[in-house]
């Protein structure tokens, strides 16, 4: 996002000093192949910005730069126009405002909202699991007839609570069956081919069948009834 500094000269603040400071400031996370995600953390502010200004009006977006950048509406639609500020820049820049404790000034805030406007959170899909894509999935299930697939989210409180249990859950599991999980926000013919609209959710499928959608949490023991009704009978 740029500043009006930036109107008609190149930024002078350098991307990969910007990047350093979101890691340190535990914005974005360097995965050990290089790839970059952001923070659960983060995230969670992100949430509430992306929710009031993601679908906003052209009119309150340029009021919002506007009154960002100290330019009038005019100007602010200008400056939106010439240098592709978009509404995923503005929610990133905003967010970063609230969730840093010291934030710093107005360009090196911009470089750093376009820098996270293109970084997206890591899957929430829990540690130990295979995780499917819109490219994968139908692969897993070829592959493996007996098969859970289970359904996640970010900002999921139930997903959150129910990650303390996968372990005990997964135990539960036949012996033979196969699980693995996906991102339900962006496996959109996957939940609409098989009727997800809550997360979490397990989706079971036996001798290569769809035979159940539950959506919500489960507790072990739940989890191991539900398991039973699909693998046992």
């Amino acid at each position: 996002m740029a500043g009006p500094s930036s109107q008609n000269t190149e930024s002078a603040v350098d991307p990969e000093a910007a990047l350093d400071e979101l890691v340190a400031a535990g914005v974005v996370d360097e995965e050990a192949d290089g790839s970059l995600t952001t923070t659960d953390a983060f995230e969670d502010t992100r949430r509430i910005y992306h929710d009031s200004y993601v679908d906003a009006s052209d009119e309150r977006f340029h009021d919002t730069v506007a009154e960002l950048f100290g330019l009038d509406r005019d100007d602010a639609a200008t400056h939106v126009e010439r240098h592709g500020v978009t509404r995923e820049e503005l929610v990133a820049y905003l967010s970063l405002r609230s969730f840093l404790e010291t934030p710093p000034g107005q360009e090196t805030l911009a470089v750093m909202a376009a820098l996270v406007a293109e970084v997206g959170p890591g899957t929430p899909v829990p540690d130990g699991l295979e995780v499917l894509d819109e490219e994968s999935w139908r692969d897993f299930l070829t592959a493996t007839p007996d098969a859970v697939v289970t359904v996640w989210a970010h900002g999921c409180a139930p997903c959150e609570a129910m990650k303390a249990d996968i372990e005990s859950i997964l135990d539960t599991l036949p012996e033979g069956v196969a699980v693995a999980g996906i991102d339900g926000e962006t496996c959109f013919d996957f939940r609409l081919e098989y009727e997800v609209n809550a997360a979490p959710a397990f989706v079971c499928f036996r001798d290569g069948e769809h035979r159940l959608t539950e959506t919500g949490r489960k507790r072990p023991e739940a989890a191991a009834e539900l398991f039973a009704s699909v693998y046992e009978t």
